[in-house]
C-alpha cells in the first residue's frame, strides 16, 4: 500500500494514506521528502517550501491560504492554513466540457426488479411509511408497530416498516408550516411507499384536512394506499391504527418487482463525518457511480449548498445552459445570504470531526464533496422539497447538516441515498441509505453502519471496484437489505427556517 497519494500534479500537498512517522523518507515527483513530524491518515503533507500568505493546491485548486511560513515535509493543516472564502460573489458564465468515462460504451443492459405505481413512478421498496402529522403523537407510534408486527413478524406484504418521527406540525407559522406540510406529504407520495398512515392529534396547527387537500392537489390522494387517522376522534387509537395498517397490507399483497431499466434510478449523493481520505476513495467512487446512471439515462442529485462553497465553480462550469449557470448561481449566493440574514459565519465548517479526519477549510471538503457528482453537467436546480424534474444530474437546495440533507434527497423521490463517510455515523433517512466509507479502518471497526468500503481503492483500480459497487446499487435496487434496514435504523428530519411559537 502507497504511503501518499498526490491528487493533482499541480498540488503543493500530500494525502497522506496511512499514518506516517516523523523522519520517514518519502520519494515524491518533486524529489525525496523527509516528514519532520507525525502524521495522522487523511492529513497533509507539504511537498515543497509554502510562503506565509501564499495560496496551497489540493485537487488542482487552492484550500486556503498559509498562515505562515511551511516548510517541506511539515504536517499542513489549521495551524497553518486558513479558507480564502469570503461573502457572496459574481460570477461569469465559462461552459467547460468534462468526459463522462462511460461516453463511449453502450447502454449497459443489466436492470434492476423495482415496483410500478399506479401513477407511472418506480420504487425500490414497498414500504410502510407511519407518518405523524404533529411530534405530539409520536409516542404512540411504536406500540402501533408493536401490534402490528404481532400479526406479521416479518412486516407482512411490505419490505419494512418505517416510522417517520418529527418533532413539528404546532406551534410553527407562516413558511416554515407550509414547508413542514409539504415534506410530510413528499413522503406520504414516495414511490417507495407500497403504504402509508398519517396519524394526526387532532388539535394540532397541521390539520388533516389540510393533508388531504394538499395530497389532492399534487395528485397524491389515494385512499386505498394511504390511511388517515386522527387520536382524538376514535375511543381506541392504537387498535383502529392497527386495523388501518392491515387495510393496507391487504392491498400491498397485489404488488410484485417488476424488471425495469437502470434509467429508472433516482439516487441521492450524500457525505457526512468526512475524512482526509473522503475525497480521495469515497467521493469520486460515488462520482463514477453517477456518472454511470446518468450515462443509463437515470437521474442523480446533490445537495449540502455550504459543502459547495469553494468549489461552486466547477459546478457552474457544468451548468447545461446559461439559464441553469444561473439558478446555480443564486442557489449559492442565496444560501450565503441565509447565513448572513442570522448574523452567521459563512465559513464556519469544516465540523471538528472532519479536522480530526484531515480536512482543514471549506474549500478542502468542498473540492472533495463535489467529486460525488462526477463529470455530468449540472441539467436542473431544485428547491428544498421540490421533486427531480429531469433525468440526468440535479443540484438540491438543502443544507450540510446529514440528518436534513439526506431527508431532502428522499422527499425528492430519490429511491436510495448514498452516503460516504470517514469517521463513521450510524443515521439514515426513511430510504435505503447506502453508507460508503473512505477507508477500511471504519469499515473493519463499524460493519453495522458500513456497506460498502471504498478504502479498497487503495489496493484496487477504480474501474474495478466502480464494477463491483455498480453491481451493488443494482442489488440494492432489486431488494438487497441495507445495513439501515437490517437494523430498522430509519429517521426524517425538516429544515425548520421560522419562529415557533
Amino acid at each position: 500500500m502507497n504511503q501518499f497519494v498526490i491528487l493533482n500534479a499541480n498540488d503543493m500537498v500530500a494525502v497522506a494514506l496511512q499514518d506516517i512517522k516523523a523522519g520517514t523518507i518519502l520519494e515524491t515527483p518533486k524529489g525525496k521528502i523527509q516528514v519532520t513530524e507525525d502524521i495522522t491518515r487523511g492529513h497533509k503533507i507539504a511537498l515543497q517550501d509554502i510562503a506565509a500568505g501564499e495560496s496551497i493546491s489540493k485537487y488542482g485548486f487552492p484550500i486556503g491560504h498559509a498562515t505562515q511560513d511551511i516548510k517541506k515535509g511539515e504536517h499542513v493543516h489549521v495551524h497553518n492554513l486558513a479558507t480564502n472564502l469570503s461573502g457572496e460573489l459574481s460570477y461569469t458564465y465559462e461552459p467547460k466540457q468534462y468526459t463522462n468515462p462511460y461516453a463511449k460504451l453502450p447502454q449497459d443492459q443489466r436492470t434492476f426488479m423495482g415496483y410500478k405505481r399506479a401513477n407511472g413512478k418506480v420504487g425500490i421498496r414497498n414500504d410502510l411509511y407511519i407518518i405523524p402529522t404533529v411530534g405530539c403523537i409520536n409516542p404512540l407510534l411504536d406500540a402501533i408497530v408493536q401490534q402490528f408486527k404481532a400479526y406479521y413478524p416479518d412486516n407482512g406484504a411490505f419490505d419494512n416498516v418505517v416510522v417517520l418521527k418529527h418533532p413539528y406540525g404546532c406551534s410553527q407559522l407562516g413558511d416554515d408550516f407550509e414547508q413542514t406540510r409539504k415534506i410530510l406529504v413528499d413522503a406520504a407520495m414516495h414511490p417507495n411507499a407500497g403504504g402509508v398512515l398519517i396519524f394526526g392529534l387532532g388539535c394540532e396547527n397541521n390539520q388533516m384536512d389540510g393533508m388531504i387537500e394538499e395530497l389532492k392537489k399534487r395528485g397524491g390522494y389515494d385512499p386505498t394506499r394511504i390511511k388517515f387517522l386522527v387520536a382524538q376522534e376514535v375511543d381506541d387509537e392504537i387498535g383502529t391504527a392497527v386495523e388501518m395498517l392491515n387495510e393496507l397490507n391487504a392491498a400491498a399483497e397485489q404488488d410484485h418487482r417488476v424488471e425495469l431499466p437502470l434509467s429508472e434510478l433516482k439516487i441521492g449523493l450524500k457525505c457526512g463525518g468526512s475524512d482526509g481520505l473522503s475525497g480521495v476513495t469515497g467521493n469520486p467512487l460515488l462520482g463514477r457511480l453517477s456518472d454511470f446512471i446518468n450515462h443509463q439515462g437515470g437521474s442523480t442529485v446533490l445537495t449540502e449548498v455550504p459543502e459547495m462553497f469553494g468549489a461552486e465553480k466547477i459546478l457552474m462550469s457544468r451548468a447545461k445552459d446559461e439559464a441553469t449557470f444561473e439558478k446555480i448561481v443564486s442557489l449559492i449566493n442565496n444560501f450565503k445570504a441565509y447565513f448572513e440574514s442570522f448574523n452567521q459565519p459563512i465559513y464556519e465548517n469544516p465540523s471538528p470531526g472532519n479536522k480530526a479526519g484531515g480536512i482543514s477549510t471549506l474549500e478542502d471538503k468542498s473540492l472533495g464533496c463535489t467529486q460525488k457528482s462526477g463529470t455530468a453537467p449540472v441539467n436542473d436546480v431544485l428547491q428544498y422539497g421540490q421533486k427531480i424534474k429531469s433525468h440526468g444530474l440535479s443540484l438540491l437546495q438543502a443544507p450540510g447538516n446529514d440528518l436534513v440533507s439526506s431527508s431532502a434527497l428522499a422527499s425528492a423521490d430519490c429511491q436510495m441515498v448514498l452516503f460516504t463517510t470517514g469517521r463513521g455515523t450510524p443515521f439514515a433517512t426513511y430510504v435505503p441509505t447506502v453508507k460508503v466509507s473512505s477507508n477500511s479502518y471504519i469499515a473493519t471497526k463499524k460493519p453495522r453502519w458500513i456497506d460498502f468500503n471504498a478504502g479498497k481503492l487503495m489496493d484496487e483500480s477504480m474501474d474495478q471496484l466502480a464494477d463491483e459497487f455498480i453491481q451493488y446499487i443494482i442489488d440494492v435496487a432489486s431488494g438487497r437489505k441495507t445495513n439501515n434496514e437490517k437494523y430498522d435504523i430509519h429517521g426524517l428530519a425538516i429544515f425548520k427556517i421560522g419562529v415557533t411559537e
